[in-house]
């Protein structure tokens, strides 16, 4: 099966074709630095990741933007009531949203464009627009967008502006969508903004918060690029806002393929600090989350569907994880690998035809766990042969690249393996003082046999 993803903009599943042969532009909506990064948050991130991931195993160069919002009404009205400048409020939260991202083993983007850094890019496409005619300067100098103009106004998120109430403006970077607005490109200095404006040819101000991902974006993939991903929260009004202004000022199409994960319910309620459901990583970290739990539950049901993460689903999700990690190491520590030659098992291709089938993780685990029970079934009859070995250990290999549900194991020393197998023999035919001499032999090397139903495991001390 061809690789296919559910456009959000079409609504139906459509063949992927990167726009230039097997390289990918990618920008994902990142994180507005007013506060940590929610559970909520990292779904969409880890989603992400999970796209990139697979992007990358099948061959495509990705070049991933994600940008870093560091300027807008939320970052400026924590700056005014923590009484702190704005760049130390969201120095802050960006340093703690980066190390999220590495304890979740979240791959990093190639560049994290911040707001800030780019006002002249913004105030170059607010200029163009107002020159071809598809924004306005209100009277205080404050620059919109004129939805008007655009017919299809809506096409993201099906509303047509004949059958809404329209009204005049909207300065707010969130609103609903069934009061489509004019939106603000430029948003002129206000009291409450404090030191933080930038001059422009209408007056001090600063961005509206589209505007930002618009020109950063473009920046760095272009005028037309593949893949732009986010929450089902940013289709509306961030980015139909998006595709209205860039398709505008170019003229042509802005996007291929606009994908969205689903809301997260925690604890089976919407997140509400008030609920006592409102998690960041850290309080996650503190509760005994481990990062590969955290992604196995975002990762266990579709982007496209609501699921739920919950502190009781963390022990079954540890003995998912464990039962992974046990088999890897069974595998790995097995003597009979001998070469690294490509092969995999016929399961292998329905497991990829699950992921091109626009990410279907569900299917894709199904078809793993059981392909897990019969190779473990096989070595518990020892019927392994080099060949199943091998390929079971590539099949591994891409599983734990995709998905990254596996914590780093310790390397083996192929001579430590040896002596285990040597014990092993030992054991079967009953010479117990020397299978006792090649455990003390191991020992001396900073490793532990531990003896099990289904054989043995290698441990470091």
């Amino acid at each position: 099966m061809p690789l296919c993803f559910y456009n959000s903009l079409s609504r139906k599943k459509e063949i992927f074709k990167p726009i230039q042969n097997d390289k990918v532009g990618l920008y994902t909506c990142g994180p507005t630095v007013y506060d940590e990064a929610h559970i909520g948050n990292f779904r969409t991130f880890i989603f992400e990741d999970l796209l990139k991931r697979y992007l990358l195993f099948r061959g495509y160069n990705v070049f991933h933007v994600m940008n870093i919002t560091d300027v807008d009404d939320k970052t400026i009205n924590r700056s005014r009531e923590e009484h702190k400048p704005l760049n130390v409020i969201t120095k802050k939260y960006s340093d703690q949203f980066f190390k999220d991202l590495a304890w979740l083993k979240i791959i990093p983007a190639n560049v994290y464009p911040r707001a800030t850094e780019h006002i002249p890019g913004m105030i170059q496409m607010i200029s163009q627009l107002l020159d071809k005619g598809y924004a306005y300067k209100n009277d205080d100098g404050s620059v919109y967008f004129n939805i008007g103009c655009d017919p299809d106004y809506g096409r993201l998120v099906r509303i047509k502006l004949s059958e809404q109430r329209v009204t005049e403006r909207m300065d707010n970077d969130e609103y609903e969508k069934d009061e489509p607005q004019d939106f603000v490109l430029w948003k002129s200095k206000k009291k409450d903004d404090g030191d933080v404006y930038w001059d422009s040819p209408w007056g001090p101000g600063r961005p509206g918060w589209h505007i930002e991902c618009s020109a950063m974006s473009i920046q760095y993939l272009g005028e037309h690029f593949d893949l732009h991903c986010g929450g089902v929260d940013n289709k509306f009004p961030h980015h139909e806002n998006e595709i209205a202004q860039s398709l505008y000022l170019r003229g042509k199409p802005f996007v291929n393929f606009w994908l969205h994960s689903e809301y997260l319910l925690v604890e089976g309620r919407k997140m509400s600090k008030s609920m006592g459901n409102y998690y960041r990583i850290t309080d996650l970290r503190d509760m005994g989350f481990s990062a590969e739990n955290i992604r196995y539950q975002l990762l266990s049901g579709h982007y496209r569907t609501k699921i739920i993460f919950s502190s009781a689903k963390k022990y079954q999700a540890d003995k998912v994880l464990h039962r992974l990690s046990d088999f890897k190491e069974r595998v790995t520590q097995n003597e009979l690998i001998s070469n690294d030659a490509l092969i995999f098992p016929n399961e292998f291709h329905q497991f990829c035809s699950a992921l091109n089938d626009d990410l279907d993780t569900p299917r894709a685990f199904a078809v793993y766990f059981d392909w897990m029970k019969k190779v473990n079934k096989k070595m518990d009859r020892s019927e392994e042969s080099p060949e199943l070995l091998l390929e079971t250990k590539n099949f591994i290999d891409v599983f734990e690249n995709i998905f990254g549900l596996l914590p780093q194991m310790e390397i083996i020393p192929p001579e430590i393996i040896s002596l285990a197998k040597l014990r092993k023999e030992a054991r079967g035919k009953g010479d117990w003082a020397i299978a006792d001499g090649l455990r003390n032999e191991i020992e001396k090397h900073g490793f532990v046999v531990e003896d099990t139903i289904k054989g043995y495991k290698i441990k470091k001390v």
